[in-house]
């Protein structure tokens, strides 16, 4: 069955850095947009990041954009957010999330447009 799984999350004071990975597995998604969502306690899954399937196109939300950057590997079937500048209120449950459907997404900023997620992975920002 289809899987992603998050990794890179953590502990890291206002400032720092991190790097976090999603390694899909159980298909390919090479043809298939992918993105990041983020939940923080007692809010809504808010859209995070997004990279469509040829990576020519990068969606972001204000609130990260020219801090975060969305990329993807496809031999690796594998996509990354690199974060710098990290911000207290960056701290949440970082979700990957996988559009089934190939070619451009519709609507990358919903999560209605995606079909798989993983199970996230924590990210704490210290002040």
């Amino acid at each position: 069955q289809v899987q992603l799984v998050e990794s890179g999350g953590g502990l890291v004071q206002a400032g720092g850095s991190l790097r976090l990975s999603c390694a899909a597995s159980g298909r390919t998604f090479r043809s298939s947009g992918m993105g990041w969502f983020r939940q923080a306690p007692g809010k809504e899954r808010e859209f995070v990041a997004a990279i469509s399937w040829n990576s020519a196109i990068r969606y972001y939300a204000d609130s990260v954009k020219g801090r975060f950057t969305v990329s993807r590997d496809k031999a690796k079937n594998t996509v990354y957010l690199q974060m710098n500048s990290l911000k207290p209120e960056d701290t949440a449950v970082y979700y990957c999330a996988a559009d089934r459907s190939t070619g451009t997404m519709s609507r990358p900023r919903l999560p209605q447009e995606y079909d798989y997620w993983g199970q996230g992975t924590q990210v704490t920002v210290s002040s």
